[in-house]
């Protein structure tokens, strides 16, 4: 399966018209790049004040609802802003985190019994499911049950503490300009390298051909960086035994390693990479409707599919907004809205409109078997088999 677009696409035109659309966007461009060194805020923060409020917030500003979360702003503020117009006498606060930087921010938090920080947050939503288990594991969560969370299929809930809210296959991206439109032969004219690979073996032995076509020309997630990235790897690594030959033949190819996918597709827009390795396909396809002239392949041995998560954070201020704000996220008006206005892929099948794709596709589910590849020991076995280029463990 593979959708192309014609054009290039601007990144950046959405962020900016955030402040045009209502709410303010705090943080100025060298705020955000300095906190990407560690865990604080990446790309600033959407504040949307109550109804009839005209205090100009700052850093210690306290929202009646606080959120931190890895989906970007562009993404999830139309989420945010409809809940408001439900309830517009709450002040609304969130945060785009990366992945590693929201863990740490929970993880490194004083316990309750210490004075409680203005920085507490009442909602964590985040792509990394393995990253969020550790935290519901390690008490830093609180539990909430609801008609809408009982209604989640139950690979997407776990102990009532994680839940998943969105589905979200991960792809292989590629250029057109480079590869055919689809994965057949000759369904574009003009394509250097032929159709696309649409399995990971297909992926492998072009990355092993003799020509070596995408020798600097391929990129994937920096698995040290992003807990996505980290989580898709791993996963890799325990359904399929070929996973590490994989990885093996990326670093042997140079491949580009992004914290953000954001950085890959934008190097694929500019033409200095040819494909990119387990994206997330929401982010792919809003490339692909603003024109960017990218496509995306579902493969066909089988399709990670990711949910992103919410977690309460057992030291929530507001842990009863907390559980509102879930249960419309959650509701058939949240889930619409994520897929028409965020253009993510809901976790409910009866959203109007909307349809999940088909084929191999192999949910991740929460529990505790996202905990084996968090063991310390573990984890750095496997990041010294990336670092090093050769191939990492198996199932």
């Amino acid at each position: 399966m593979s959708r192309t677009g014609p054009s290039a696409a601007a990144g950046p035109g959405r962020r900016a018209l955030l402040a045009a659309a209502g709410g303010l966007l705090l943080g100025a461009p060298a705020q955000r790049a300095a906190a990407q060194a560690g865990p604080a805020s990446d790309s600033g923060t959407l504040w949307l004040p109550a109804a009839g409020d005209a205090t100009a917030p700052g850093a210690d500003s306290v929202a009646g609802l606080s959120i931190i979360g890895t989906t970007d702003l562009p993404g999830f503020a139309p989420v945010l802003r409809d809940y408001q117009r439900l309830r517009p006498e709450l002040s609304i606060r969130y945060e785009e985190f990366s992945t590693q930087g929201l863990y740490r921010r929970v993880a490194d938090a004083p316990p309750l019994a210490r004075p409680a920080p203005t920085g507490r947050v009442d909602l964590l939503v985040s792509s990394s499911m393995d990253l969020q288990a550790r935290l519901a594991n390690d008490g830093h969560a609180q539990p909430h049950h609801s008609a809408a969370t009982a209604a989640l299929p139950a690979w997407a809930r776990w102990r009532d503490e994680v839940f998943g809210f969105s589905y979200e296959p991960m792809v292989i991206a590629y250029d057109t300009r480079r590869f055919a439109s689809g994965t057949t032969p000759g369904a574009a004219s003009g394509a250097v390298l032929g159709p696309a690979p649409a399995t990971r073996q297909a992926l492998l032995a072009l990355l092993r051909d003799p020509a070596r076509p995408l020798a600097g020309r391929v990129g994937t997630y920096d698995l040290e960086a992003s807990g996505i990235g980290y989580l898709a790897a791993t996963q890799d690594a325990r359904i399929d035994s070929g996973a590490g030959a994989l990885l093996a033949a990326l670093a042997d190819n140079r491949a580009l390693r992004a914290r953000h996918a954001a950085v890959l597709l934008d190097a694929m827009v500019r033409g200095e990479l040819a494909l990119a390795y387990n994206l997330p396909g929401s982010y792919v396809q809003g490339r692909i409707d603003a024109g960017a002239p990218l496509g995306m392949v579902l493969p066909r041995d089988y399709t990670l599919v990711i949910a992103r998560t919410a977690v309460i954070p057992r030291t929530a201020p507001h842990p009863a907004e907390a559980r509102r704000f879930l249960d419309y996220l959650l509701s058939p008006r949240g889930q619409g809205v994520l897929a028409r206005e965020s253009r993510i892929l809901p976790i409910r099948t009866d959203v109007p409109g909307v349809r999940h794709p088909t084929g191999a596709l192999r949910p991740i589910p929460l529990g505790p078997g996202l905990l084996v590849y968090q063991d310390r020991l573990k984890r750095a076995r496997f990041l010294e088999a990336w670092n090093t280029g050769s191939p990492a463990g198996g199932r």
